[in-house]
């Protein structure tokens, strides 16, 4: 297992997590799993044997069910070289300050969140989406007050769009307060969407990257072809949306192709290129046996070769956007190379 600083932070993280929606099984997230405890304690012993050393979660996930079974399931194996992620923002309660990013829901929250998980911090404590009402400087004030009082050792944002990102680290900096030392954000072959801004701001920024649902739900699993419906589709999981499904399947055709003549699966072959990608830290896979996990922790020896990674971006690439085809027409012009490509990651 490699091993990868987290953004311009000293902590290390190992370039596969494990994620735990699949814990529990309540409410909307019996639809892409439901692990009980005895399974939650075989698939954390896997990967805590294969050299994994972060484990990622949220209130949110099943009502909190989530973090209980991963507090119960890691017990007194809980070392410091086990880490452990978690979220807040999404409604967990139906009363009026049960959700957002206000000093009052973060800091309770995270409270709830440390005894269910058994801990007295955690280690990378993420606020799961933008917000939109509460000021950002009461955001970041309240994630300092937690770190300072020990119950936090990092924070990052998850899903948040570009000038969000760099909103909250302007005021960061300029409180002198925490900063965000990580994003966790979806991208994949089918979603990269996250080259135009988000990769850029953290090159720039130092911030690492983790990749949650970096097989697109099971759709980059090879498992699924064309007029094949995925299982999350037919329960209802509408994440990832598609909006090209020709593109899609011609991207899981090129993924089978390279599998079978590496003689490796596709989602294998997907999670490599990710942990080429600049300023990604480590892919958050989930698994609803012990057989999908133990293949996709196989993917954190798998090296592409330039040529498989040149098939892989060729069949993916989406359209440029503005301003991005501007520039690029521009530095045709400057360069007067017909083929230039510019890299959207910024690198």
């Amino acid at each position: 297992m490699e091993y990868r600083t987290l953004g311009r932070s000293g902590l290390k993280v190992s370039t596969l997590t494990l994620g735990t929606m699949t814990f529990g099984g309540a409410g909307p997230f019996a639809a892409v799993g439901n692990s009980d405890l005895t399974e939650a304690k075989r698939m954390i012993d896997m990967c805590i044997d294969a050299g994994i050393n972060l484990i990622d979660t949220a209130n949110v996930y099943s009502n909190g069910l989530s973090e209980e079974i991963i507090g119960e399931a890691l017990g007194g194996k809980r070392k410091n070289d086990v880490l452990i992620a978690s979220k807040a923002r999404m409604r967990i309660g139906s009363g009026p300050n049960d959700e957002g990013l206000s000093r009052h829901h973060l800091i309770r929250e995270c409270e709830k969140s440390l005894k269910r998980l058994k801990t007295d911090v955690i280690d990378i404590y993420f606020v799961h989406q933008w917000d939109g009402l509460t000021p950002v400087e009461e955001t970041i004030a309240a994630l300092d007050t937690l770190a300072s009082q020990g119950k936090v050792r990092y924070i990052g944002c998850s899903n948040w769009s570009g000038w969000q990102v760099m909103k909250a680290i302007g005021i960061s900096d300029s409180h002198h307060q925490q900063r965000f030392v990580t994003q966790q954000i979806h991208y994949t072959l089918e979603a990269r969407e996250a080259e135009y801004e988000l990769l850029p701001i953290s090159v720039d920024q130092g911030l690492g990257v983790l990749v949650w649902s970096p097989l697109a739900g099971g759709l980059l699993s090879g498992k699924y072809r064309r007029d094949s419906p995925t299982a999350r589709q037919l329960a209802g999981w509408s994440e990832p949306p598609i909006r090209d499904e020709d593109r899609l399947w011609r991207i899981v055709d090129e993924l089978v192709e390279i599998g079978k003549a590496r003689g490796v699966s596709a989602a294998q072959v997907a999670l490599a290129w990710l942990l080429g990608r600049p300023t990604v830290s480590s892919l958050v896979i989930g698994a609803r046996n012990d057989v999908q996990l133990k293949d996709n922790l196989a993917a954190a020896s798998l090296g592409l070769s330039p040529d498989e990674r040149q098939r892989l971006d060729t069949v993916s690439r989406p359209p440029l956007l503005y301003p991005y085809w501007h520039q690029q027409l521009t530095a045709k012009a400057r360069f007067g190379a017909a083929d230039l490509v510019i890299d959207r990651s910024g690198v």
